[in-house]
């Protein structure tokens, strides 16, 4: 008589074998090629959600950039996941999102893209992260219009529960954006009508309207991926979230080389895929072109390495290495600091103790520009404006962090220089004050958490 299934017992070889095997089909599954194919299939939704609405597509970073062809994207977006998670539900006063707003009023909304991974419909920065955002700038932008500060989340996404514990905390974050001392007036004047999210999946059902949304701005949160309740292997090679942890598989492949080789990358078999992609990258290296700086502040401005052409005299040039060096050879001219610092935790942890040195070179550059104004001969007097230049790997983290370090140290609220160095003593309130300023006038800067804390830890003393 046959041996029942439940009776059959597997040597621990097998065991191991068959461990193997599931590892090994999974691994096959996520491939690089699936997941490649994977966002181009997604692609494709975002662009008939585009043509529906007839709205302009922005991608929420860094994975919303995969779904959308650059030459279609209209912009960036910052809401972050964590900041919808059960019990957190924020209003991040750091990624306030402005930027949006001046779209949002020209093109009567816009659709946000981003994924999720497998299993859920769609990501906590959509059902949460961008209604807390659209509820908290109504209120603050239609004080006096109680009928626009409703909060709206997907019933689908959102129990009753949470969604009233997420609105009991809106009038605290309303509280933390007008502390901000934004220009409240300015933004009001960029929207005709209040904002109001609207969700679309994969299991929409896309009709194309140019409607114009009477009562409100539609702000649409487009979760790009088709939800799998299974494992990858039972979808045939589609992979949700596909452009999701892309440090772990994409070799550092981005969506720009992506979209640009997007042919030949899906047409290459598997195992010569990789070295396509690292070929890709290594060319798209070679290619960079120096960035241009981005002002932060009205004299202060950052970018990334290298630099461009030698700063004129009028620029006082900070540039952050990512390589240690002693600080007696930081001081290259009166007008040009090379600092570094090294790289990751060991970088934010040397900035505490470079962030006086820097702060003083630059006191010293201003103090002596602004002392020779008046002298015909002075290298410095130029009848170009008085700037500051900090540049470091990317343009985005350190550098932002030394801004805010001189913005907190030596400008007032205008901009203009203390005639006094700020004694240490800054309040954290002071800090996110100027951060939310120099993130407002460049929404792409990612100062890491460890940078701030090395700022805070050299204004606060």
């Amino acid at each position: 008589m046959a041996a029942a299934t439940s009776e059959l017992v597997f040597s621990p070889q097998a065991n191991h074998n068959f461990s193997r095997i599931l590892s090994d089909l999974k691994r096959s599954n996520l491939s690089i090629t699936n997941r490649l194919r994977s966002i181009r299939e997604d692609a494709d939704f975002v662009a008939e959600a585009a043509a529906a609405f007839s709205r302009p597509l922005i991608a929420n970073e860094r994975c919303g950039s995969w779904y959308i062809p650059p030459e279609n994207k209209a912009g960036s977006a910052y809401f972050k996941s964590t900041d919808g998670h059960t019990g957190q539900w924020r209003f991040s006063t750091r990624r306030l999102n402005l930027q949006l707003l001046s779209i949002i009023g020209e093109c009567d909304g816009c659709i946000i893209v981003d994924s999720t991974r497998r299993g859920k419909r769609m990501p906590d920065a959509l059902s949460k992260t961008v209604p807390i955002w659209c509820c908290v700038l109504n209120r603050a932008l239609f004080p006096n219009a109680p009928a626009f500060h409703e909060l709206y989340t997907p019933p689908n996404a959102v129990s009753q529960s949470e969604h009233s514990q997420i609105e009991s905390r809106i009038p605290e974050h309303v509280a933390s954006l007008r502390a901000l001392d934004i220009n409240l007036d300015a933004l009001r004047a960029q929207l005709k009508k209040p904002l109001r999210p609207i969700w679309v999946t994969q299991e929409s059902q896309l009709v194309p309207t140019d409607r114009v949304f009477d009562e409100f701005h539609p702000v649409i949160c487009c979760t790009s991926s088709r939800r799998v309740l299974g494992g990858e292997m039972s979808e045939g090679g589609y992979i949700q979230g596909a452009g999701d942890d892309t440090e772990n598989w994409a070799l550092g492949l981005t969506p720009q080389v992506f979209w640009r080789h997007a042919d030949a990358l899906l047409s290459t078999p598997e195992p010569d895929l990789s070295e396509l992609v690292r070929s890709l990258v290594s060319q798209q290296a070679a290619d960079i072109n120096t960035s241009s700086p981005k002002q932060v502040a009205p004299c202060l401005f950052v970018c990334s390495l290298p630099l461009a052409a030698p700063s004129s005299p009028s620029t006082c040039t900070v540039i952050i290495y990512s390589k240690t060096t002693d600080p007696s050879s930081w001081v290259k001219s009166p007008s040009l600091m090379e600092v570094g610092v090294g790289k990751h935790k060991l970088a934010s942890r040397n900035l505490r103790l470079a962030l006086p040195s820097i702060n003083d070179f630059v006191r010293r550059f201003l103090e002596r520009t602004q002392d020779s104004t008046s002298s015909e001969d002075s290298e410095t007097n130029s009848s170009e404006p008085k700037r500051i230049l900090i540049a470091c790997e990317t343009g985005k983290d350190i550098s932002v962090g030394v801004a805010l370090a001189l913005l907190c140290q030596n400008f007032d609220s205008e901009g203009s220089l203390n005639a006094q160095i700020q004694s240490s003593g800054h309040t954290k309130n002071d800090i996110r004050v100027k951060l939310s300023r120099i993130m407002t006038n460049f929404p792409e800067a990612n100062p890491s958490r460890a940078t701030l804390q090395s700022v805070n830890s050299f204004l606060m003393g």
